[in-house]
């Protein structure tokens, strides 16, 4: 968890630098071109400054989200946060194995499934042995949870 929270604090530290220190210069350079009706260079500032307001705005509310995950609260014998799940795809007979991470770990060619993608929503809560139907952008799979290891197991 203290990745995800460096990772969001460093992007945040990087756009509230680029807000105060480096757009305000942006900005004062183009008004110095004149007319701000007709100045490209001072409305593609100002779009920045609004586009970096509110990205600051959902990193300290994702920061505030991420603080209140309580990991005691995380069931012991369900999938949640933090959940590596073995699933039998019952039609391509194979397994494939996934954790389940937050969106910003998130790296599904790794195996790494947001909790918040259709495969991770759909695992969710779900228990050892049950059958899971997942709709994916190459249409409906079937899969078994053969094996479920909890946030709070060793691996």
């Amino acid at each position: 968890m203290e990745e995800i929270k460096e990772k969001l604090k460093a992007e945040l530290e990087k756009l509230e630098h680029e807000l105060h220190f480096e757009l305000p210069k942006h900005i004062q350079h183009a008004r110095e071109f004149g007319d701000l009706k007709e100045n490209a260079e001072y409305k593609a500032a100002k779009e920045r400054q609004s586009m970096v307001q509110a990205r600051i705005s959902q990193l300290q509310q994702r920061l505030l989200e991420v603080d209140s995950i309580d990991i005691s609260k995380i069931p012991t014998d369900r999938a949640a946060y933090g959940s590596t799940l073995v699933l039998y795809d019952i039609e391509k007979e194979e397994k494939v194995k996934y954790r389940l991470v937050t969106s910003e770990e998130s790296d599904p060619d790794n195996g790494l499934i947001s909790t918040v993608s259709p495969i991770g929503q759909a695992l969710m809560g779900k228990e050892e042995g049950d059958e899971v139907k997942v709709k994916t952008p190459t249409g409906w799979r079937n899969f078994e949870i053969s094996r479920l290891r909890t946030i709070h197991e060793k691996e």
